[in-house]
């Protein structure tokens, strides 16, 4: 009798499935909330989703510090931090330390997962993952006690150290997993901008600092940030960290500056942060809903949204990997040649990958887009689009209409969410018969041209 095995896929999406319901359940209960009466079944819902695939959107009137208790900000982090690492991640780190086997088909889900190519060290690079991460978060967190000691005095007119370590440690968690919730006030972290003037000039520079360093380092992948570590000449580096970082570092660059450029009225720290955040991570120093008055800033945003981060990060998007393949594709195309990069070739199979992962992106913000302006057209198309965007991409940046959203609408922003952070590719490949065997084919046909363009 033939053994069946389940998809890798599928248990992928089953295990974030089920942490989404078990934070659902947990955050609808009554002492989640700060008022002691619960949010509801589909705000709580919304608010694991948004964790769990670490967006930052919020349905929550008064934000994450308000209208949350302590036992639901301490779940929040929770789901955050599996949402960026993956339960399954997090479980065989665990294993691991007990000394437990792991068997080869837990092998195949965690390279399926991190989206390796063999088994080779697939269980010592989940130990250095879980370790660089929570070393990142510690260390960021320690620096910015003194700075959250400074705002909590500043804002609420007394002095607490706990405070300020558990405003760190969730600002942490938050940031390097991408997720973007804050911590502050109903206003996110606009209170940190170099001309909001509530802290210190160096607190404030500290705090953005280690902010973007944190998305920036949740946003490179796993992969990337254990090859850098260990090995320092470049000239050693995979082409996939090769691509990685330099897409990364032009896109910081050449997004912080059309950012000032088309919104003059932000500083350059301001306009530098909105392009690292812009990329999956959510928090803003600015209002966005300030945007319908500058519509080439709201471009660029829109376009980074939809880039996002890299493969194997906290971070969501296209990726951008995805995003430098279709630029090369395209340039190689137009010039006859095939398309290469740091003297290395890229397939067929991966152009192909990249162009299809981003028409379905396309196709979902269109389709999703369309829908919530049929259900609710008088929040306006360009800000539905901006909030459809920033949940498939994971971003959570919002122009101020989560919180107006129907039920509906905030059950389809859900779905988004879990798809954008699962990823379309992962989605799609569930419908592959033959995953065990990717070059097996059931049938040959005959190839015939088709006029394209």
């Amino acid at each position: 009798m033939r053994k069946y095995r389940i998809h890798p896929y599928i248990f992928i999406i089953i295990t974030f499935l089920c942490v989404i319901l078990t934070g659902t359940i947990l955050l609808v209960l009554p002492f989640a909330s700060s008022t002691g009466k619960s949010i509801g079944f589909v705000n709580a819902l919304f608010q694991a989703t948004s964790a769990v695939c670490v967006t930052g959107l919020s349905v929550l009137p008064g934000g994450v510090v308000n209208d949350m208790s302590m036992f639901g900000k301490i779940v929040m982090i929770v789901l955050m931090e599996i949402g960026g690492l993956s339960i399954i991640t997090i479980a065989v780190f665990f294993f691991t330390i007990i000394g437990a086997k792991i068997g080869i088909s837990n092998r195949f889900l965690l390279k399926e997962a991190l989206n390796q190519n063999s088994l080779s060290g697939i269980v010592p690079l989940v130990k250095r993952i879980v370790v660089i991460s929570f070393s990142i978060q510690l260390a960021c967190a320690l620096i910015n006690i003194y700075p959250f000691v400074e705002y909590i005095e500043a804002t609420r007119g007394y002095n607490s150290v706990w405070d300020a370590v558990g405003m760190s440690i969730f600002h942490s968690a938050a940031s390097f997993n991408n997720a973007g919730f804050d911590i502050f006030s109903t206003s996110n972290m606009t209170d940190f901008a170099s001309t909001a003037h509530v802290i210190s000039t160096s607190s404030m520079v500290i705090i953005n600092l280690t902010t973007m360093f944190m998305i920036v380092s949740g946003g490179l992948g796993f992969v990337v940030l254990q090859e850098v570590i260990r090995q320092r000449r470049a000239s050693r580096w995979s082409l996939h960290t090769k691509i990685t970082l330099t897409t990364t570092l032009f896109l910081i660059l050449i997004g912080g500056l059309l950012i000032k450029l088309t919104y003059m009225d932000l500083g350059w720290m301001e306009a530098f942060f909105t392009a690292i955040t812009s990329r999956t991570a959510g928090f803003q120093t600015f209002d966005m809903s300030t945007l319908s008055q500058h519509p080439n800033t709201y471009i660029i945003i829109l376009l980074l949204m939809i880039i996002g981060a890299s493969p194997c990060s906290t971070g969501g998007g296209i990726k951008t990997t995805t995003f430098a393949v279709l630029l090369m594709a395209i340039y190689h195309f137009a010039i006859g040649k095939k398309t290469k990069a740091f003297g290395r070739s890229i397939s067929s199979s991966q152009i192909f990958k990249a162009f299809v992962l981003t028409n379905v992106a396309f196709m979902l913000i269109i389709i999703v887009s369309f829908i919530v302006c049929l259900t609710q057209s008088e929040l306006g198309v360009g800000k539905i689009v901006f909030e459809v965007t920033s949940a498939f991409s994971t971003t959570g940046l919002s122009m101020g209409i989560t919180t107006k959203l129907n039920a509906f609408n905030k059950v389809l922003l859900c779905f988004l969410m879990f798809f954008g952070r699962i990823g379309p590719l992962t989605i799609i490949g569930v419908l592959n018969k033959n995953w065990m065997n990717s070059s097996k084919e059931e049938i040959g046909y005959i190839e015939e041209s088709v006029i394209i363009g």
